[in-house]
C-alpha cells in the first residue's frame, strides 16, 4: 500500500470509510482493496476477505498507472436482492469511487506544488546571483527619477519631459514619471504621428518648431518644440523619452548628443531594474510557495506565515513611526520588506522537523490508546474494575491541554495497577505511555518539544543556500532568533537582551499573536483579547520587549485592518508598504 498511503493517509481512509457506511444498509461491510488485499476496511466484515464473495460489490479506482485498486461492498444476500436495489447500491458506491479518486489528485496536485516549488527556487537562486553583476541601479523608479532630473538639471533646454516606458504590448506604453510646470501633463505626445514614427524607426528627432511638422495635430498644445528619443538596451527597446519647450528652436545638436549617451546608459539601468523587478515578484511568488507547501503539511497552521509576514511588516511601519517609545528606531524600505520576507520565511525550518511530531494532536496516539482500551478490558475481565469508565477518562485526558491535578493523581493511581499473565507482570500503563498522559501542559514530550525547537536553526541553514541582496543582509538572523527570549529562555541559542535583534524581537511578537488566536490541533482559536493579556503577562515577565508590546497592544486594531488590506494589495512582486501605512 506504499503508494495508496502516499496520497489517501490511512486516518482519512479510515474516517472517510467509516462515514461512508452510513449510506449502506445495516450488515454492510466496505473495503479499499489493491491487487488482491484489502488494505482498508469499515463495518461488519468478516475476518478473511475474499474479493470474489458473490455478496460482493466492486469499483474500480484509477489512482494511478500500474495500480489496480477497487472500492468494495460487501453486503450479505445482495446477490438475492432485486436489480433495483443493486443498482442504486452501486451509484452510490461509483460517487464514493469517484470522491476518493478526486482526494488523491487533490492531495497529489498539493505534494506537487512543493516539488514544483523547490525547482523554482534553485531556479531563482541561480538568477538572483547573476542580476547583481547588471548594474548598481535595480530600483526602476530610482532609474527614472534620476534621468528625468538630469533632463532638468540645466544642460539641456527642457521645460518638461515624460519617460514612457514600454508595456507589454507592442508598441503599447505607459508615463513612468514627468516634470513641468505646474504639474503639466504631457502624456499626450505618444498619441502624435512624430512619437509613433521614432518608435517604428528606432531613430531619435529634434522638430524645433512642431506647429509646422505635419506629423504633430496639437495633442499637447503647450509643447512648441519637442525632442525625442528611444531608449534602447542591448536586446530590446524599453521606452521613449520625451522633452519639450514653449517656444520653438531651442534644442541643438549638441543636446541630442548629450542626451543619446545619457539615454544609452538609462537603457541599461531601465532594462536591468524591469529584469530585477520581474525577478523579485518572482521570488516573492516562489518563497511564498514555498512557505505555503510548509504551511499546507499542517492544516491548522495555513496561511500562518503570510499573516505573520504581513502583522510584522505593518508593525514596523507603526513603530517607525512612533516618536515617543522609539524615537532613535526607523526602518527604511529595504528594511521592511526584509522583516516581510523573514515573517514569510519565518517557519521555512518545520520541512525538516517530523511529520508525526508537527501535526501531534494528543498525548498519545488512537493505535496505542486502542492497545490501552484492550489492556484495560481484559483485565477488567478477571478483577472487578470499571474499564470503561477508566478508558474514558484516560481518552478525555489524552485530549487536554492541562489536565486538573485529579487526572494526573488518576494516571499515577491508575499506572500502578499491574496483573499476571503467564507469570508475567503486565502493568496497565507502560512507562512510556505514563510520560505522556503526565505532562503537565501540552501534549509533546521533552524529546518532541526539542525537535520541534530545532526549526529555527533549520531555517537559518536553509536559507544560507538563498543568495539574498545586501538588503536583505539580516534576514537569515531575524528568522533564526524568533523564539528566542530576552531573559535568555528562548531557543535555538538561549541568547538574550541586546544580542536579539530588534526585528527579531518585533516578529517574535507578531508571532506569538497569530499563534494564540488561530486554531491548533491541541487548543481552540483563543480570543482577541486573551492574546493581548498574554503578550502583556510575557513582558511583565521580562520575555519579550515591554515597548514593543505596549504599542503593539495600543495600535493593535489599525495593525490588523492595515495588515488585511496588505495581503490583498500584492499586486506585483512586494507592494508599496510605506504607502500601505502611511497613505
Amino acid at each position: 500500500m506504499p503508494w495508496l498511503k502516499k496520497h489517501l493517509k490511512a486516518e482519512f481512509l479510515r474516517d472517510f470509510l467509516d462515514r461512508a457506511l452510513g449510506l449502506f444498509p445495516p450488515g454492510s461491510a466496505l473495503f479499499l482493496v489493491q491487487g488482491e488485499d484489502a488494505v482498508a476496511a469499515a463495518g461488519a466484515f468478516p475476518r478473511h476477505f475474499r474479493a470474489t464473495e458473490p455478496d460482493n460489490l466492486s469499483v474500480p479506482l484509477f489512482l494511478a498507472e500500474g495500480f489496480q485498486t477497487c472500492l468494495v461492498l460487501s453486503l450479505p444476500g445482495l446477490s438475492r436482492r432485486i436489480a433495483e436495489d443493486r443498482l442504486g447500491l452501486r451509484r452510490v458506491l461509483d460517487f464514493l469511487a469517484f470522491s476518493l479518486h478526486a482526494a488523491a489528485e487533490s492531495e497529489s496536485a498539493r505534494r506537487a506544488i512543493a516539488e514544483e516549488t523547490l525547482g523554482k527556487y534553485r531556479e531563482l537562486a541561480l538568477l538572483h546571483r547573476s542580476v547583481f553583476a547588471l548594474n548598481n541601479t535595480l530600483r526602476l523608479k530610482d532609474t527614472t527619477r534620476a534621468l528625468l532630473e538630469e533632463c532638468q538639471g540645466g544642460a539641456v533646454p527642457a521645460e518638461m519631459g515624460c519617460l514612457f516606458l514600454e508595456t507589454a504590448g507592442p508598441g503599447s506604453f505607459h508615463c513612468a514619471g514627468g516634470f513641468g510646470p505646474d504639474g503639466l501633463d504631457i502624456s499626450g505626445v505618444q498619441a502624435s504621428r512624430l512619437f509613433q514614427e521614432v518608435v517604428e524607426t528606432g531613430r531619435g528627432e529634434i522638430v524645433n518648431d512642431v506647429a509646422n511638422d505635419e506629423r504633430w495635430a496639437g495633442e499637447v498644445p503647450e509643447i512648441g518644440s519637442l525632442l525625442v528619443l528611444p531608449v534602447l538596451s542591448p536586446v530590446r527597446r524599453v521606452g521613449v523619452l520625451a522633452l519639450g519647450a514653449r517656444d520653438p528652436g531651442p534644442f541643438k545638436a549638441a543636446h541630442f548628443k548629450h542626451l543619446s549617451t545619457l539615454v544609452s546608459v538609462a537603457g541599461i539601468a531601465v532594462s536591468n531594474a524591469l529584469n530585477f523587478e520581474g525577478i523579485q515578484v518572482l521570488m516573492e511568488a516562489l518563497l511564498q510557495a514555498l512557505a505555503e507547501a510548509i504551511d499546507a503539511r499542517d492544516p491548522f497552521t495555513a496561511g500562518h506565515s503570510e499573516r505573520v509576514a504581513s502583522l510584522a511588516a505593518v508593525f514596523a511601519q507603526v513603530v517607525d513611526a512612533d516618536e515617543t517609545r522609539f524615537p532613535h528606531v526607523s526602518f527604511n524600505e529595504e528594511e521592511i520588506s526584509e522583516i516581510y520576507y523573514a515573517g514569510i520565511l519565518h517557519d521555512i525550518g518545520k520541512i525538516g522537523i517530523k511529520e508525526e511530531v508537527l501535526t501531534k494532536d494528543t498525548r498519545l496516539p488512537e493505535k496505542l490508546l486502542d492497545i490501552i482500551r484492550l489492556r484495560l478490558e481484559l483485565f477488567g475481565t478477571t478483577e472487578d474494575f470499571p474499564w470503561e469508565n477508566a478508558y474514558q477518562r484516560l481518552r478525555t485526558i489524552n485530549a487536554s491541554v492541562s489536565p486538573t491535578a485529579e487526572d494526573l493523581d488518576f494516571v499515577k493511581e491508575l499506572s500502578r495497577w499491574v496483573w499476571e499473565v503467564e507469570g508475567r507482570p503486565v502493568p496497565l500503563l507502560c512507562e512510556d505511555e505514563q510520560r505522556c498522559l503526565l505532562l503537565r501542559y501540552g501534549n509533546l514530550t521533552p524529546e518532541e518539544r526539542r525537535e520541534i525547537e530545532r526549526h529555527p536553526a533549520e531555517s537559518f541553514r536553509i536559507l544560507q543556500h538563498i543568495p539574498f541582496q545586501n538588503g536583505l543582509k539580516n534576514l537569515r538572523t531575524i528568522v533564526r532568533q524568533h523564539h528566542e527570549r530576552l531573559d535568555g529562555s528562548g531557543y535555538p541559542d538561549g541568547v538574550r537582551g541586546e544580542a536579539i535583534l530588534f526585528q527579531s524581537r518585533l516578529l517574535a511578537i507578531v508571532d506569538i499573536y497569530d499563534a494564540i488566536t488561530q486554531e491548533r490541533h491541541y487548543k481552540p482559536a483563543a480570543p482577541h483579547p486573551e492574546a493581548l493579556a498574554i503578550l502583556r503577562q510575557e513582558a511583565e515577565a521580562g520575555r519579550l520587549d515591554r515597548d514593543l508590546v505596549g504599542l503593539f497592544c495600543e495600535c493593535i486594531e489599525d495593525v490588523l485592518a492595515q495588515a488585511e488590506v496588505l495581503r490583498f494589495r500584492r499586486l506585483r512582486g512586494l507592494p508599496d508598504l510605506q504607502a500601505d501605512v502611511r497613505q
